[in-house]
Order: structure tokens, then C-alpha cells, then sequence
């Protein structure tokens, strides 16, 4: 967690998202209409239990990856999918059109590495990915109070690559450059002074699409969690970063 100045209080309903985060509980985050106008189910990675990563793929559906600040990101070292692509271009030609992303959403993506944790099997299993999940959470949670090379032993010594569990970068500028769940939930664990690693999950329905807002607010409700829309995020950070 990086080190903060003085900032002002955040809105009731973030102090209570990043107190569920803490504890070990998921939140929701509808990010926007003109977004991608998806729900993210989200955990702080260094909390991730089997059972909260059961709940990710069994009630949320989506795609379960691991998202870190870009601060951590550096400390680690690590570079995003598109650079490699771009690195390899030389010896594989078929690569050059493939990285050319044309995204209707977002100018870039945020894919990183995919890792395995040496001390899993396939990797896959509840347990595993939990293990994985909750590995990353506590590097980033050392990330700035051990020195960048230390960090980045304890990395290799855990993880391997490439593996079942996907990362993602959230942009240097946060919500002042980007507005995915990547920074969303990023942003959020920052305001709440958490380690800057949360796992989301995109909330899938029944007919083949994202789940509509109304329908993830009304899980939100039946299972007491907190659910925040993106643009109450973006409002809090803008004041909370330029204080």
C-alpha cells in the first residue's frame, strides 16, 4: 500500500464498500452506462478464500482475473500482454495485426501476465486460484516497504508463467486516465489505504449478455452486499487525489 497524505473522508457508502473489502467480503461495481455497462463482483485479492473464488465463477461467471496498481506493476517489473506481442513481432510476423487492438470501449488494454503459483497443480481448482490470488494480494500489500528487488524475489519464488491466473494493470493516472473496473476497484482500495490488488469478476445473466444493472443491484440486496456505481467512485477519487 503506498504511503498517503492527509485526505479527505470518503462518501459513507465507499467507507463501508472498503470495510467489507477488508473483511473479506465482495462488492459490487457498476462501472457505466456508455462504458462497458457491466457489474464486477470484487474481492481485495489478499483476502481470497475458496469460497469467495466460488462465488466469483458461480455467481458472478465472468472472466476471474487479478488486478494491481501500476505502481506495483513497476516495483515487479512486469510488462503488459500488448508489449510482449509488440517485443516478438520480429520472429512471428502473424503477431503485428493481432496487437493492433481495436477496442469500441477503452484506447488499451490492461492484460498482463498469466501466472501459476508454483505450489498448485493445474492451477484451476478453488483452492489454487484462491492461493494464487491471495499470494499476489500480500506482495502488493509489501510493495514499498520492502526494497523493489526483494519484491520481485518473493515473485519468482511464487509464481511461474504462464499459467491460469491473468493479471491486469490499472493506468498510472487511476481514474484520471482510465475508468474500467480495473481502476475502479484499484481506486477504490486506495481510498480505503488497502493493499492495491483486488479480483473481479464481471456478472454475467441468463440469456447470454452482462447481467443488467438492476438485475446485479437486486443481488447486491438479496445477499447484503455493497454496490456502488462507478460514478460515485470517479467523484470521490477526483476530490480525494487533489487534495
Amino acid at each position: 500500500m503506498l504511503a498517503s497524505a492527509v485526505r479527505p473522508a470518503v462518501p459513507p457508502e465507499l467507507a463501508r464498500a472498503t470495510r467489507a473489502l477488508a473483511a473479506g467480503e465482495p462488492v459490487l461495481i457498476f462501472d457505466a452506462p456508455e462504458r462497458e455497462g457491466e457489474t464486477d463482483l470484487v474481492i481485495l485479492s489478499e483476502a481470497a478464500t475458496p469460497e469467495l473464488v466460488r462465488l466469483l465463477r458461480k455467481d458472478a461467471g465472468g472472466w476471474i482475473c487479478v488486478a494491481i496498481s501500476d505502481d506495483v506493476r513497476r516495483r515487479l517489473g512486469l510488462p503488459f500482454y500488448a508489449d510482449l506481442l509488440a517485443a516478438a513481432e520480429s520472429a512471428y510476423p502473424a503477431l503485428a495485426p493481432l496487437r493492433r487492438e481495436e477496442l469500441r470501449y477503452d484506447a488499451r488494454s490492461p492484460f498482463g501476465l498469466h501466472l501459476h503459483h508454483r505450489a498448485t497443480y493445474t492451477g484451476i481448482p478453488d483452492n489454487d486460484r484462491a492461493l494464487g490470488i491471495r499470494a499476489i494480494g500480500e506482495l502488493a500489500r509489501e510493495a514499498g516497504r520492502v526494497p523493489d528487488e526483494e519484491l520481485g524475489r518473493r515473485f519468482a519464488a511464487a509464481f511461474s508463467s504462464p499459467g491460469h491466473l491473468p493479471l491486469i494493470y490499472a493506468a498510472p493516472g487511476l481514474l484520471g486516465e482510465r475508468k474500467g473496473h480495473t481502476e475502479l476497484s484499484v481506486s477504490l482500495a486506495r481510498m480505503g489505504h488497502l493493499s492495491e490488488s483486488a479480483t473481479v469478476c464481471e456478472m454475467l445473466g441468463d440469456s447470454g449478455g452482462a447481467r443488467g444493472r438492476a438485475g446485479a443491484l437486486q443481488y447486491a440486496r438479496d445477499h447484503g452486499f455493497e454496490f456502488l456505481d462507478g460514478t460515485t467512485i470517479v467523484e470521490a477519487w477526483r476530490r480525494w487525489s487533489s487534495a
